[in-house]
Formats: C-alpha cells, structure tokens, sequence
C-alpha cells in the first residue's frame, strides 16, 4: 500500500563523495550531490520543478536562492529547519507536492561544509536556549550531553562500553565497502575501547567526525516513473514528531515511540518485516534509542540485540550499511539525508559491494538538540517496485 503518498516514485540517489576538508562551497556540493541523483533516475536538471534543501550553512542564502544557483524553476520549494531530521521531513513534503500536482519531479538533497570549528561555531549559536543559558555557562557542546544520555542508558538498562563499541565496529566493517565514506580503515573493539576520551564514558569513536559532503535522492510521479522505465521505489509511510514527549528534558526513549504506531499502522507492515534500518547515529546510544523505540528489538534491550546480533551488512537485520555518520561521516544537515540515501540506494539496487537483497526497508532521522535532546525525530519506511 501506498497511502497518503499514492502516485509518488523515488527514482534516483546521489552523492556528493564525503571529505575531511574541501574548498568546495556548500552550493557546489548541492550541485554534484543532486547531479549524481539525477544521472542515476536518468533525467537531465530542465525536469526538475521542486525542490526540498537543508544545510546548516546555507545561510545568507536560501531556497530560492538554491534553486537559482542550481537552475531550476521552481513550483515547490521547502528549507528544512528540524536538523537531521529534515531529509525525511523534506522527502514527504516534496512526495504530497507531487501527490498533489504541484510539482513534477523534486530534488530533495542536504549538504554541508563542515570541520570541526564551523560545527562547533554552529552549535554555540544552534537556538536560543544554548546561545543565552548553556553556552555562558561553558556548554562544552553535543558530546556532553549524549555522554550523559549514554551514562544514563548505561546505569538503567546494564549496557556496557563493549556493546556500544559492537555497534560501532560493525558499522566500519560496512564503511569499508563504501567507496564514499570517510574512514577507510578497519575498527577492532580494542580499538574503540582504548580510543581517546571524549567525555565520559564516550571515546573517539562514540562521536561523528564532521566533514564535508552532500545526499540527494530524486522523487517523480508516477507518469514520469513510468516513462523513465527504470526501479523505483514507494514511500510506504513517512511520520515526524517534535517535543515528544513534552516537559521532558532527557526523553531517552526518543520521539520514535510516539510515532511507530502510526508509521507502521499506515505502512501496512510490521517491524519484524524490515530488511535494513538506517538509523541517525550521531551517537551509539541514540542508534540503540532508535532500535527499540522502532520496535526492531524489546525496550531497554539494544544492547542484548547487539550482542547476539551482526548489525554488519551480511547480517539478518543490517544497520547502517554505508557506514552511516560514525564511519561514513557527518556532514553538517546531510546527516539526516545520508541514510535516506542509503536506504534509496539499497532499494534501488545501487549499492555496489555492499548491495542486500532487499525490497523494504526503514530510515530514521533525528535533530535540532536543546538542553537535553534533540527535539526533532522521524522515520520512513520505503519499498521497492520493480
């Protein structure tokens, strides 16, 4: 079933190849992230008539200014203002323009020029509440306050730094197969358990290393999919949640329990059912937060899925399998596009060394952090045509 998005088509996937550092400007990387979507749906730039983008350092620009310097003529325009979780966000507004006769064809793609000082540039000044109350007051940034959401995680449940450092290893060893990822060589648990420390408990590969790069996927009706003949794919079901719950200023279980019910129900489908999840993992505790607040294992128990579980590509239940942000890097807002990619090219069949066999599968999204949490969540569930 097709739902709410009945008539929509994903039809290509792209990306801007990940960096460390580059002189590339944050409109030149839009650009080749959303000219590799587009060779891949084999549709040339004239087509395109809407456009979704997110980047933390787009501004002076915006939108408009966007799909000037990118040529298009637009019917349908959406920034993203929901951090990581604006590439699902953005993909389903685009998915109701075309739903709904606005548009034809809608580039959705999110990019970012990122080192560490214009990320921690960014975050001092992210919102209100931490540019008046926690940056005065010496907000040390992002790592401090998940390596209180780990700790806490940690205390309630019994997890150890061995199933974080499980996770994070699988997810390198799927790095490796991807050609565009940043971190190019293998990970061992003693690696990751002996690594430097960040903030405790999390070490160096607890954290994302931001950096430069850029994620597009390319949404058309159903005439225009018909036409190009290719794969394509359905989203079966796209939701957003903000402030869940409200007046909770930790809100471990994350936004995902308050909208899971709804994903599925309008899915048509059951967690058990899915062949890959693509999680926002900024950190290791949120992935584990995803996990069970997606129902792909009980509450409180990610850690025990982890450790009987490979969460590697030649796993039962693959996660992250181009590395996702841990591995693969996280540039600036595309870490809440990358999985979206990922999941579009598996789905596509356009993952190259580390392609499943698969027809459906999940991708979460995750943003905004405040004074305890990011208060943005999403997640889609996707399914191949043909």
């Amino acid at each position: 079933m097709a739902g709410v998005f009945e008539g929509v088509r994903i039809v290509g996937a792209g990306q801007a190849p990940y960096a460390k550092r580059s002189d590339r400007s944050v409109q030149r990387l839009m650009y080749e992230a959303g000219a590799a979507a587009l060779a891949d749906a084999g549709l040339p730039w004239s087509a395109v008539d809407g456009l979704a983008v997110t980047c933390f350092l787009l501004p002076p620009d915006n939108a408009p200014t966007v799909a000037e310097h990118l040529g298009i003529e637009a019917r349908f325009l959406f920034q993203g203002l929901y951090g990581g979780a604006s590439g699902i966000i953005g993909m389903a507004h685009a998915a109701r323009a075309i739903r709904d006769g606005a548009c034809d064809v809608a580039l959705v793609l999110a990019a970012d020029a990122f080192d560490v000082a214009a990320h921690n540039e960014t975050l001092d000044r992210f919102n209100g509440s931490i540019k008046e109350f926690m940056s005065p007051q010496g907000f040390g940034g992002a790592n401090g306050m998940f390596a209180l959401h780990t700790r806490l995680y940690m205390e309630r449940h019994g997890a150890t730094r061995e199933d974080f450092g499980r996770f994070c290893v699988a997810l390198r060893e799927n790095a490796l197969r991807n050609p565009n990822a940043l971190f190019k060589t293998p990970l061992t648990l003693d690696d990751y358990l002996n690594a430097k420390p960040i903030a405790d408990p999390l070490r160096l590969y607890d954290c994302v290393m931001p950096c430069v790069g850029g994620d597009a996927i390319v949404l058309a009706s159903e005439r225009v999919a018909d036409r190009l003949g290719g794969p394509s794919l359905r989203i079966l079901a796209a939701e957003e949640i903000h402030n869940y719950p409200a007046n909770d200023p930790y809100a471990v279980p994350g936004g995902w329990v308050g909208l899971a019910d709804r994903l599925y129900g309008r899915a048509g489908v059951e967690p058990a059912q899915m062949q890959f999840a693509q999680l926002y993992d900024d950190y290791p505790v949120m992935a584990f937060v995803q996990m069970e607040g997606l129902g792909l294992c009980e509450p409180g128990r990610a850690h025990e899925y982890v450790r009987r579980n490979d969460l590697s590509w030649r796993g039962a239940l693959p996660v992250n399998t181009g590395g996702g942000q841990l591995s693969a890097g996280q540039a600036g807002a595309s870490g809440g596009m990358i999985g979206v990619y990922e999941a579009a090219a598996q789905l596509l069949g356009r993952a190259g060394g580390r392609q499943l066999d698969c027809r459906l599968g999940l991708v979460s999204g995750y943003g905004m952090v405040a004074y305890g949490r990011g208060l943005c969540s999403s997640a889609a569930i996707l399914e191949r045509v043909h």
